[in-house]
């Protein structure tokens, strides 16, 4: 991430017409409407098991913080449509023209399904505050590291955070032996240094899970984590020995807030 939303705008539900809704987690996942490229991901990625373990019910208020493509959004939008409340913090990546906008385009159903609030570096009102049950990041704490404003936006979620509440986090999980760039540029970050920055925050941890493991990944590929798939950043460059690898190893914490 090189730079922060220039705007925030106020909490505002997308119009739209007849919402998709899921009866559960597993019709949620298991919708024919989802992408095929997300789809295929699931054997890596085991939505099932990862929202299961962050504690997610169908009348939970969910903030999730950057959609990135939209994996999630498919999966969380239909399932807490009818109980639940489902909040997309909206952050660099995602404005037009980007992978989220261009999903959304694609499946208009879902913009009923969801509400959307904007955010820059002085700015995280992400939700009002101790309003939410479950905080949701996907990968992208690296990206606060890099952009230097990793406290800030962790203040922001114990922030929106009921007291109790849960907050998620999955990324990219760095070697033991290697330092911790305080940057994070190739995307990994050591999964100690994360629950430290994290528990710094007023956050304690209260479980991980081992779910998105990958033992093949040594985290020091020439173009970062990115070297490997779904991105492949050499392109066709050892392409078969990358694929071999397979996604990123990946952590997967969960934290509580504790109330100040």
């Amino acid at each position: 991430m090189k730079a922060v939303y220039p705007v925030i705008c106020a909490l505002t539900m997308l119009a739209s017409g007849p919402a998709l809704r899921a009866a559960d987690l597993n019709q949620a996942i298991q919708s024919t409407s989802r992408d095929e490229r997300f789809v295929a991901r699931d054997p890596v990625r085991h939505p099932l098991e990862e929202l299961q373990f962050f504690g997610l019910r169908p009348d939970a208020n969910v903030v999730e913080i950057w959609p990135g493509g939209g994996y999630w959004t498919q999966i969380l939008g239909p399932y807490l449509h009818d109980k639940g409340t489902y909040t997309l913090a909206l952050g660099p990546e995602d404005k037009a023209g980007s992978a989220f906008s261009k999903m959304l385009a694609a499946h208009p159903a879902l913009e009923g399904s969801f509400r959307t609030t904007q955010f820059d570096a002085g700015h995280l009102d992400f939700a009002p505050a101790d309003s939410a049950d479950l905080v949701l990041t996907f990968r992208n704490l690296h990206n606060w590291m890099e952009a230097g404003n990793a406290p800030q936006m962790l203040a922001a979620i114990h922030r929106v955070l009921k007291p109790g509440g849960i907050f998620g986090v999955e990324d990219h999980r760095g070697h033991t032996t290697a330092p911790q760039d305080p940057s994070a540029k190739d995307g990994y970050v050591r999964q100690s240094y994360a629950i430290g920055l994290i528990e710094k925050a007023g956050f304690r941890l209260v479980g991980s899970s081992e779910i998105n493991a990958n033992p093949k990944d040594t985290a020091n590929w020439p173009k970062g984590v990115w070297t490997l798939p779904p991105t492949f950043a050499l392109k066709d460059r050892d392409h078969a020995k990358y694929a071999a690898i397979g996604e990123g190893d990946n952590f997967v914490l969960k934290f509580e807030k504790i109330a100040h």
